[in-house]
């Protein structure tokens, strides 16, 4: 296991949270885990580091997804209107979307 300089662990491959399963330029946003609330580069990462599958958070909940490149962190429904961050200005991963219902708990 790896940690970044802003708290982000994983199977990392760089400090802005890229990790070994997703590593494009655009994959530099971490989620926190609902059970144990981690910031992790990818469930893939958590579920192969930690005793537990990752665990949803309620997607209002502050402070849930951070952009690795700078460290802002928003609720996950916040992020999800976002294309980029708003304090750095790099873009995110569209195809992040698909992980939705992992990330974040949508009822």
């Amino acid at each position: 296991m790896q940690v970044t300089s802003k708290g982000i662990y994983g199977r990392l491959t760089d400090d802005a949270g890229r990790c070994r399963h997703y590593n494009s330029v655009l994959d530099i946003v971490a989620n926190r885990c609902g059970i144990c609330g981690k910031f992790y580069s990818c469930y893939k990462c958590h579920d192969e580091l930690e005793n537990h599958k990752f665990g949803p958070i309620p997607q209002d909940e502050e402070n849930s997804v951070m952009c690795g490149v700078c460290g802002t962190v928003y609720s996950y429904k916040e992020y999800s209107s976002l294309c980029s961050c708003k304090n750095c200005k790099s873009a995110f991963n569209p195809k992040c979307a698909l992980h939705k219902s992992i990330y974040a708990n949508l009822l």
